[in-house]
């Protein structure tokens, strides 16, 4: 009667064990549960460890995936490799589990929140979306994930089906290293200033101010203003709208009577909030200056800075946004959300504490920021704001007719900021065509793909050695060069343009949504080519079929722009400094709106 009793409970169990090892592995995957032994978890441990060395500068959390009957053996549910620890959790459903390997510091993401998300597997957009993260940094980056997808070698602890593996989303590639999706040439650029010109945008002022009535009667002078034969100190073919009758140029009337008008009319007051050294401390050397170099002479000045807000048609927000990223920004986090917040609470305060910036929603406040990354920092809480940015780009919410284009100027010296000026005249530059400098974005690398080593007329080049004698020859290249080709970057904005009107050769601008420095007032189709990124396998011959005659007018027309591209340490008139007030405050006059 025992053995019978016996043996109906071994048969019992041996069913129970049957069905629920049925239940485990319903869609035949061939692995026996118990064919992961002490042998084989010694070969996933070694893998563990070079997935951890390989991974070990990102930071981040690399996501696994794998069914849970591939999965049929682990000693422990949390594994740990020196600083990083491998969690294997059943989510969802549909029995599927994620192998997730995790930094253990707190810049990796929770565990529980990759967990989160609809259907127990989470994707690269629903974790960036949780994060408020933006993924266009200035540098390459790969992001805070990276879905690994592994092959399917026998006994392989992360096998799985084939459904699994082809839902395994890719790394997602950055923006900066992709055509834009849309393009905005120089030819609609010029159509959409003339339409914004001729309609404001701007939000009328909650309260109607005797600042605003100046502000539009100097508007009305400068639409007015008489027509000027000769000016000895602008050179009347750069400005848009000049009007050539035999063989003189009429100047813009609007140019020299703005100028004249912003000198005797505008005050401007700088807010005292915000610490250093996000604040109130210029950077004048290197490529971010010229940020660095308006906060100077602006907070310098006397002729145009108020200390009474309540005189001021201007208000400027005076931080740097090279100071914000390296005072914040948290390296290789590639999470930039941080920097706007502190934007956002800076402009909050001043709300709170003026009543200026709520009058008009920031119409009358302007910024300066020589950074690829102020765009999305100033998004949202500063979307009403004139904006100077090197980064001027249609495609990133720079809105022409109200923002400005700042020139990015690399300085070498602070001492003399116009160390190694000038270049060859025209007859003595023997080089057609002059590039050299890092792979940063798409474009270089198709321009190198195209013309390196490729025509003895083109001298295209990839990054230059570093050195003294380096820098000296890219600078006698420059100098000797007919035309200077200025490619985007990460960004559009490039420090190239400035430095060929600086060595005197005509630049070359490629840069597709790019908006040129000083876009309302000058017409760079007087001193520079600008060609479509398309026109790249044809360069050569787009410019030597520029006529020599006409080489010679964009030369002269380098040479006489130049001195509105530099800097001083007293600033002069028409200079970087003036020009780039004066773009701020001209928009600002085409712009405002009055409450009657």
């Amino acid at each position: 009667m025992g053995n019978r009793r016996f043996l109906f409970l071994l048969g019992t169990m041996a069913v129970n064990f049957l069905l629920f090892q049925s239940i485990l592995v319903p869609y035949g995957n061939g692995n026996s549960p118990w064919s992961l032994g002490p042998e084989n978890y010694a070969h996933v441990h070694d893998n563990v460890s070079d997935l951890v060395s390989e991974i070990s500068n990102n930071g981040g959390v690399f996501e696994l995936r794998a069914d849970t009957n591939s999965v049929h053996s682990f000693p422990d549910k949390k594994g740990e490799v020196k600083n990083y620890s491998l969690e294997l959790v059943s989510v969802g459903s549909n029995k599927r589990s994620i192998a997730v390997l995790t930094k253990n510091s707190k810049n990796g993401f929770p565990v529980k929140q990759i967990l989160e998300s609809k259907g127990g597997i989470s994707t690269v957009s629903q974790l960036l979306k949780n994060e408020k993260m933006d993924s266009s940094d200035s540098t390459p980056s790969y992001g805070n994930l990276t879905f690994l997808e592994n092959s399917r070698p026998r006994n392989d602890l992360f096998a799985s089906d084939n459904s699994t593996a082809a839902n395994i989303p890719r790394t997602k590639k950055m923006r900066c290293n992709m055509p834009p999706k849309s393009r905005t040439l120089i030819q609609e650029m010029n159509r959409i200033l003339i339409r914004r010109r001729a309609k404001s945008r701007a939000m009328k002022p909650r309260w109607s101010s005797k600042l605003d009535l100046e502000v539009l009667a100097a508007r009305f002078e400068i639409e007015h203003a008489p027509i000027v034969t000769q000016d000895k100190e602008l050179y009347a073919p750069l400005f848009r709208n000049s009007r050539s009758f035999d063989f003189f140029f009429f100047l813009n009337p609007c140019i020299g009577r703005s100028y004249e008008l912003m000198e005797r009319t505008l005050k401007v007051y700088i807010y005292k909030d915000g610490n250093k050294p996000i604040f109130h401390q210029p950077i004048l050397k290197g490529l971010y200056a010229a940020e660095g170099w308006f906060m100077k002479l602006m907070e310098e000045n006397k002729q145009f800075v108020v200390k009474d807000p309540a005189k001021a048609h201007l208000f400027y927000m005076p931080f740097s946004a090279r100071m914000l990223e390296f005072s914040l920004y948290v390296r290789n986090s590639h999470n930039r959300t941080n920097l706007r917040r502190f934007l956002k609470d800076y402009t909050d305060n001043i709300s709170a504490k003026y009543r200026y910036f709520n009058r008009t929603g920031g119409a009358d406040h302007f910024l300066v920021a020589c950074h690829d990354w102020a765009p999305y920092e100033t998004r949202h809480h500063m979307e009403y704001c004139i904006k100077a940015l090197c980064n001027s780009d249609v495609t990133q919410g720079f809105k022409i007719g109200r923002d400005v284009a700042l020139p990015e100027t690399y300085v070498r010296s602070v001492k003399n900021p116009q160390r190694d000026l000038g270049g060859k005249p025209p007859q003595e530059r023997h080089i057609l065509a002059f590039y050299a400098g890092n792979m940063h974005g798409y474009l270089r690398q198709i321009l190198l793909k195209h013309w390196k080593d490729k025509d003895p007329d083109m001298k295209i080049f990839g990054p230059m050695p570093h050195g003294v004698a380096s820098k000296m020859s890219y600078i006698q290249h420059m100098k000797s060069s007919k035309y200077c080709i200025c490619p985007k970057g990460y960004e559009v904005n490039s420090p190239r343009v400035v430095e060929a009107i600086f060595y005197e050769c005509v630049p070359v601008i490629i840069s597709d949504n790019f908006v040129p420095p000083f876009f309302e007032v000058l017409d760079w189709d007087a001193f520079s080519l600008i060609l479509a990124e398309k026109d790249i396998p044809n360069l050569k011959n787009i410019l030597v079929s520029v006529p020599e005659e006409k080489y010679v007018k964009l030369q002269l027309g380098i040479r006489r722009v130049q001195k509105h591209f530099l800097w001083h340490t007293k600033p002069l008139k028409y200079d970087l400094f003036h020009m780039t007030l004066h773009s701020i405050w001209y928009n600002r006059v085409f712009q405002i709106n009055v409450r009657r």
